[in-house]
């Protein structure tokens, strides 16, 4: 081989070295670029992950979100938010006003002695009552059951007025109702376990529907913005136009039954409707015609105290 070869054989492969170099080298730049690329698309990924996790971490959840939720509201119902829950003859020349918390013991024990007279004046075309439900012992007492049965309300209402009220006797009815201090309200089935008693809900679908969804949630968060409406911020209140009637109180005697107490409340309660707006009909004429209070407010009248 001559010495030419020679030098040219090692200069060629000095070449090629040198070459394998420099292919090595990029390909070792690319492979870093492409570590820190990655590196940093996972960084934002991380970070993207956890400013979306704290985003969702801070959303209102529960009844708080249902005050953002759109308003679903039922059938049946009046005014500007759909708060007006106004039952009975249209014709009736007179409206008493209801306020109730479905938690409440007094609301209850009131229902189970005089609900029956009340609903029997209200078919009776005697008045027509505007039911404001509150829910201030959840906030007390603490729980759902207030709100939870009022969004199960709303469901009634939104198959029916008549169904509202049974529902709503049902609900308060010695069978059913718990002690204030106890939410048993709060859990749906236990809403739907009493809705069974009641014709017009049982193995209703939609009804069912509505109170497992939380359907009308915010129409009751809406309700519940009413408290202290009228300047009334205890339950069972009633109300004619500004006025608040008062019924006598039933003395305490230990020997009483439960009975006597019905009674004793339901007569309390006749005596009160029939100081403020006369009489029933087929009752005696004689005596105190009531009206004192003027007349209540009608659908689509300003409330005379500038109240909701």
């Amino acid at each position: 081989m001559s010495n030419r070869n020679s030098q040219g054989n090692k200069q060629a492969a000095r070449e090629r070295i040198r070459a394998e170099r420099e292919r090595q080298k990029k390909k070792e730049r690319l492979r870093r670029q492409l570590v820190v690329a990655g590196a940093v698309v996972g960084v934002l990924a991380v970070a993207g992950g956890i400013g979306f996790a704290v985003l969702k971490a801070n959303e209102p959840t529960g009844w708080e979100a249902a005050k953002e939720a759109r308003q679903v509201a039922p059938a049946h119902t009046q005014g500007k938010d759909h708060t007006e829950i106004l039952i009975g003859d249209p014709k009736a020349k007179e409206t008493m006003e209801v306020f109730e918390d479905v938690r409440c013991p007094a609301c209850a024990a009131f229902e189970q002695s005089s609900g029956s007279a009340l609903l029997k004046d209200i078919h009776d075309g005697r008045y027509r009552v505007r039911f404001t439900m509150y829910t201030f012992i959840d906030g007390m007492q603490g729980g759902e059951g207030s709100k939870n049965a009022l969004s199960a309300l709303g469901a009634a209402l939104n198959v029916s007025p008549e169904a509202f009220l049974k529902y709503k006797s049902a609900l308060y009815s010695e069978k059913y109702h718990p002690d204030e201090r106890e939410d048993l309200y709060a859990k749906d089935s236990e809403l739907l376990k009493v809705a069974a008693d009641v014709p017009e809900l049982k193995n209703n679908k939609a009804f069912e529907t509505a109170v497992k969804k939380g359907t009308y949630d915010r129409w009751a968060m809406d309700m519940t913005a009413l408290f202290g409406r009228k300047g009334v911020k205890g339950t069972p209140t009633f109300m004619h136009g500004g006025k608040k009637l008062v019924m006598d109180q039933i003395p305490q005697d230990p020997r009483m039954t439960q009975a006597q107490y019905n009674q004793l409340a339901k007569a309390n309660f006749e005596k009160m409707i029939d100081k403020e707006f006369g009489p029933a009909k087929g009752k005696n004429s004689g005596g105190d015609s009531g009206k004192s209070g003027g007349k209540g407010i009608r659908e689509g009248e300003k409330d005379p105290t500038g109240a909701h």
